[in-house]
């Protein structure tokens, strides 16, 4: 895993993560796995779908999280 993809959930991060911070996550993860800093014209598409998806899972995993009983529940 990529080393500079940080934890979001609370405590670990103080408050919520922003939708900026979930963005740079999932870029991360995407560049990682793909092997691709920055994807040829005839691969981007692919490369920005699968940043989106990243980001909707990672929000959604958030949102759901219950941390030591108390709820980490996002809005978005």
């Amino acid at each position: 895993m990529c080393r500079s993809i940080k934890t979001l959930r609370p405590p670990v991060l103080p408050g919520e993560a922003t939708d900026e911070d979930i963005h740079a996550a999932a870029l991360q993860y995407v560049r990682k796995i793909s092997g691709f800093r920055a994807p040829a014209a005839h691969n981007r598409e692919a490369f920005d779908k699968a940043v989106r998806a990243v980001a909707r899972a990672t929000a959604e995993l958030l949102g759901e999280l219950e941390v030591r009983g108390q709820s980490v529940r996002r809005e978005g």
